[in-house]
């Protein structure tokens, strides 16, 4: 069946947390239920509607930003206990506003993730886990990289009390008390995690993830191994999934998956015969959703989903008909509570208009003051640089409380912009001069009004670090500006992984000297994403990276005194041998350095390059033979004539076109890889060979693999 849902929006409050919105049980039979959410002002608020209107219940003062929010209550009981984390406090409301609880954890860092079941508290800061009981210290964890999300499996229906953390190292690690019992890899970084159906499916152990690239999963997490049953891959290229719920919203009786992402798309998903899952409805909100959950607020016999979003909009999809259907020649009629409605809102509009007038007169007269001070307001920014495997770009998403104006990009280290089809942003760039001043780019967005959220895509080189900055300006009066950076690492399209094929052929970097665990750490954070910025726990550490663009690999291994990098590209090695050289020589370290370099690698490096180069050579190809081919066509009036190749060139050539635009000088960086390749192989050998170069790129400009790896053999 086709699912249709009504936007209807209930309140705003400040920006919020991710899951930090939830819906109360309904308090009797026939009752709507109430929304109680807490923001970033502090302020845990709830209400309900009633005849339409919003009606709170209670409102707490400001205090620290809440980064959570979650039910809880006695087992098998109506879980209306209202808990919310707020820097290292967890304080506890029932479902009138009253506190019953405040607990300080005496945490040095705040809390990022809660989840309550009964009288056990488990939550979690960056790296460390806690679980209490009662309010007393039960168990404790520190993980090897940042926990996003914490779970407990239902305790009442399972012998044992099993947490799960979502750590950023696309890990699902499953405890048993302050040990690991086993880990669970998943596809991305797992961003958020929930019991699928709400209770844990038939077995109470299902465990549904979503990562933030935006793939979602189902795994049975049992007490000896994790049993896989279904993945979805992100193949609409959609945001990073932030919230998940179950509930019933098509009402077949089997509860649907509903789906909350950071680009502001809602997706409900059903159940097929094999209980695989089937997209029933998706809607995109213009920014991100940060809580979503099933219920009935609006009116009763109207189930809907309320979301809600980064901003603070409480929103809901409600199957109410927002219309009723006219037959031909029958007048609107408009009921008196619809009547009543709107002569409200135009009242409040008219008292809003006069408000916001009064207050810019005031504001303009006083400015004009000898005595006038001007503060800089604020406002918050929801940030995002993430690199993406399936195309070897960075993503780099701003989102702003109130409306963009525009966002000034500037770069100190050579980066592509990529078109993203969602920016509607008119971009403009500006010459600038990289020699004398270290600006490589600067390029500047201009959003259209009512624009909160903006997304870009930019392209590094490997080899090449430095900053790329944001500087992001709202429509906000007096004009205030905040900066952001962001780090491009020497390595910076390199993403970790699980595991390397060791049978590759590989090149060794090996280097000892007196430097600490903690300092050959530094380094390598300085130069590879996605390793946690602390050390991790013990006195060596083996990390696996794959190169998103080449498919070549990295092994890292290093403890105090020595480290050792093994990888099947040579320009892998010799960047890390730059850049860690160069670090140590900065803190005055003494480095000894050898290398082992394999040459049948650099066979292999050519045989990945090869597929990739080949495509790109024949794309270029195809798109500048299109206006010729078009104006062959215009001339002859029809294609017959054209061999079969012609007429495909011509029927596919939008597409082309397009992937052409997207990829911008895709083939000039395989170019320049391959340049790398060549000069880094034979720099190891202690040989300049640049004065070569000019005739390597003639061989590329007349491609052939086979004259391609003779030459490398014969230089």
């Amino acid at each position: 069946m086709d699912l249709v849902l009504n936007r209807v929006d209930y309140s705003q409050v400040g920006v919020t947390s991710q899951k930090t919105m939830k819906l109360l049980p309904a308090s009797k039979h026939r009752a709507t239920q109430k929304v109680v959410v807490g923001d970033h002002d502090g302020v845990v608020m709830c209400f309900g509607m009633k005849k339409g209107e919003v009606v709170t219940v209670f409102k707490t003062l400001p205090g620290q930003k809440i980064a959570r929010l979650e039910l809880g209550g006695v087992l098998n009981t109506p879980q209306e206990d209202i808990f919310v984390a707020a820097g290292s406090e967890i304080r506890g409301f029932t479902k009138r506003g009253q506190q019953f609880l405040s607990f300080e954890t005496n945490l040095t860092e705040s809390i990022k993730a809660l989840h309550i079941s009964g009288s056990d508290l488990f939550f979690s800061t960056s790296y460390i886990y806690n679980h209490y009981c009662d309010c007393k210290d039960q168990h404790y964890y520190l993980s090897g990289d940042k926990i996003n999300d914490v779970l407990c499996l239902p305790v009442d229906r399972s012998p044992r009390i099993t947490p799960v953390l979502a750590c950023q190292d696309r890990v699902l690690r499953v405890l048993q008390g302050s040990n690991v019992t086993y880990e669970v890899e998943v596809p991305g970084p797992p961003t958020v995690l929930a019991l699928h159906n709400g209770n844990g499916g038939d077995s109470g152990e299902d465990l549904i993830f979503g990562t933030a690239d935006g793939k979602l999963g189902l795994t049975q997490i049992t007490t000896s191994k994790p049993v896989h049953k279904w993945e979805l891959r992100n193949d609409k290229k959609r945001g990073g999934i932030l919230c998940i719920d179950s509930f019933d919203i098509v009402g077949d009786g089997v509860k649907d998956l509903l789906i909350g992402r950071d680009d502001g798309t809602v997706e409900v998903y059903g159940f097929d015969s094999a209980n695989e899952p089937v997209l029933r409805f998706d809607q995109t909100l213009s920014e991100s959703v940060t809580s979503i959950q099933g219920g009935c607020v609006g009116k009763y016999g109207y189930e809907e989903i309320v979301v809600a979003t980064y901003s603070g909009w409480i929103t809901g999809l409600t199957t109410e008909p927002t219309h009723k259907e006219r037959g031909p020649g029958e007048e609107l009629k408009v009921n008196q509570e619809m009547k009543n409605k709107i002569s409200s809102l135009r009242s409040e509009l008219e008292l809003l208009q006069y408000k916001v007038l009064q207050e810019r007169e005031n504001y303009q007269q006083s400015s004009q003051s000898s005595t006038a001070k001007s503060a800089a307001p604020s406002f918050s920014i929801n940030d995002k640089f993430t690199l993406n495997k399936d195309d070897a770009s960075y993503s780099l998403v701003l989102e702003v409380q109130t409306p963009i104006d525009n966002v000034l990009i500037q770069s100190d280290v050579p980066i592509d912009l990529l078109d993203v089809d969602k920016n509607s942003a008119v971009v403009s760039f500006s010459s600038c001069d990289s020699e004398s001043n270290d600006n490589f780019l600067l390029a500047t967005y201009r959003c259209q009004a009512n624009t909160t959220r903006l997304e870009l895509k930019v392209r590094s080189i490997e080899g090449q670090y430095g900053t790329l900055q944001a500087y992001v300006t709202p429509r906000i009066q007096p004009k205030t500006c905040q900066v952001r950076q962001y780090h491009i690492k020497p390595l910076s399209l390199h993403q970790r992984t699980h595991c390397i094929d060791h049978g590759r052929p590989m090149n060794t970097l090996t280097l000892t000297g007196q430097f600490s665990f903690a300092e050959v750490h530094s380094w390598v954070v300085f130069c590879l994403p996605e390793v946690p910025e602390k050390p991790p726990a013990g006195e060596s550490v083996t990390f696996y990276f794959q190169n998103t663009f080449l498919d070549t690999q990295l092994e890292s291994a290093y403890r105090k005194g020595e480290g050792v990098f093994k990888s099947d590209n040579i320009s892998t090695i010799s960047i890390l041998k730059d850049v860690l050289s160069k670090e140590a020589t900065k803190r005055k370290i003494n480095l000894n350095i050898s290398y082992d370099i394999s040459d049948v690698s650099v066979k292999h490096t050519l045989m990945l390059i090869h597929p990739k180069l080949e495509h790109q050579l024949l794309l270029a190809k195809k798109v500048q033979l299109i206006d010729a081919l078009k104006e062959l066509q215009v001339h002859e009036g029809n294609t017959d004539f054209l061999i079969p190749e012609y007429r495909c060139i011509l029927e596919e050539a939008d597409h082309l076109q397009e992937e052409y635009k997207r990829q911008p000088a895709h083939l000039e960086r395989l170019y320049g890889m391959i340049t790398d390749l060549f000069i880094d192989k034979f720099k190891f050998k202690g040989t300049n060979v640049k004065s070569r170069v000019p005739l390597l790129l003639e061989i590329l400009d007349s491609y052939d693999q086979s004259a391609l790896i003779a030459f490398f053999d014969a230089a």
